[in-house]
Order: C-alpha cells, then structure tokens, then sequence
C-alpha cells in the first residue's frame, strides 16, 4: 500500500463523518435520530467513490442526510475530508461492501438511493455483481421506504439498457429513461452534478444515460 493511502486510512480514523465496517451497525434502524440527530430522511449513494455526488446533494438539500457508501477508504478520505472542511454536516461516510447492505439498514429506513458510475460489470459471469442485479434490488426493496427512488447515472450504454430490462422483467416503475442527459429535459441542478469521471467522459463526448425507478 503506497504512503498516500496509508495516510489517508489513517486519517479517516480520525473523522467522525466516517464510520467503518461493524461500526455502522450501532445506527441500523437509527441513522435519522441516532447518528445525524435531526430526524430528516435518508439518502444513499452506492459505490460513491469520491463522494463528489454525496456532498453536492448535501448541499443541496440541507434538510436531508446523505451517506455515500464505498469499501475503499482512500477514496472515501476525499469526500469525507470536504465536507468536514467545508462545514457539511449532513454527510455520512460507510465503508463496507455493498453487499452487506442489509445489515447496516432496516427495512424502510432509507428515502432514497443513487448510483453514479458504478463498475458496469460487463463480463456475464460477474452479472451478480452488477449493483442494478436482482440480488442487489431485492435488498433495496426491503431498505427503501415505499415508493421511494433509485436513480442511476451510467456512461456504460450496456448497463444503462441491462437495468431497463431488468425494470421490466421484475415489474417495476420506470419514471424517467433517457440515454442522453444533457440533450434531454431532464438535466436540472441535481442531474447536472458531475463527478470526476462524468466530467472525463463527457469531455470525451461520451453520451450519460440516467434511470429513476422505483418499486
């Protein structure tokens, strides 16, 4: 493991907008009240990465908490390190695999889930992997409050139209669908978020796809 990571595992130790593995456990069923102490819904970001999507909503909408979850803690540090910087303070860090989701969330206990540029995951054997698989949606079933959200963002044309079938194999409710955000009207001040790497691909004139479903 290089310095840089090292130091910045180190550091996230120190931040109290970081909880990692078995200690988020302690506010399963109590994120609102319990950790954020204020009673206002939750929101999700899935394999946040930097945690550039999870900070910008938060400042968005003060009267909501958002937790970006990732397993990889130097990654983590960047988005953990602004918000404490910039005075953030309805974010929440979870380091843990997201397939342990379920352990850390209680039925219903969650408003709303985003995901933002995961790991397509194009290869058919690792189709269980694929953060929109119907393993992954049966465990955001049980910790979505009812019709509550899940919105993703993907420059991975493949993904984007695997999650449409999933959609409608499973009978689900797609709101919105469109494989070119930023030609499209659906491009406001949330979508309009970019990250690190949206702003890569777009550069490389690559097209955004978006999806907002629901159960």
């Amino acid at each position: 493991m290089g310095k840089d990571k090292i130091r910045r595992f180190a550091e996230i130790d120190t931040f109290n907008n970081v909880l990692q593995l078995d200690a988020g456990k302690t506010f399963k069923s109590n994120w609102a009240n319990g950790f954020f102490k204020n009673g206002n819904p939750v929101v999700l970001e899935l394999a946040c990465g930097k945690g550039e999507y999870t900070v910008n909503l938060a400042q968005l909408f003060p009267g909501k908490n958002f937790i970006g979850v990732d397993y990889k803690g130097n990654r983590i540090w960047r988005g953990a390190k602004t918000a404490l910087e910039d005075g953030v303070d309805n974010v929440a860090f979870l380091r843990i695999q997201i397939e342990n989701l379920i352990e850390y969330f209680a039925p219903g206990e969650v408003d709303e889930i985003w995901i933002t540029f995961p790991d397509p995951q194009p290869q058919l054997s690792r189709e269980k992997k694929r953060l929109t698989s119907p393993r992954f949606l049966d465990m955001y079933r049980v910790i979505l409050k009812p019709g509550g959200f899940i919105n993703l963002k993907t420059d991975n044309d493949g993904f984007h139209a695997y999650t449409a079938d999933k959609i409608n194999e499973l009978g689900l409710n797609q709101h919105i669908r469109t494989e070119d955000l930023y030609k499209s009207e659906f491009a406001d001040e949330v979508l309009s978020i970019k990250t690190y790497y949206e702003k890569k691909y777009l550069k490389d004139n690559k097209n955004i796809n978006y999806l907002k479903f629901s159960f």
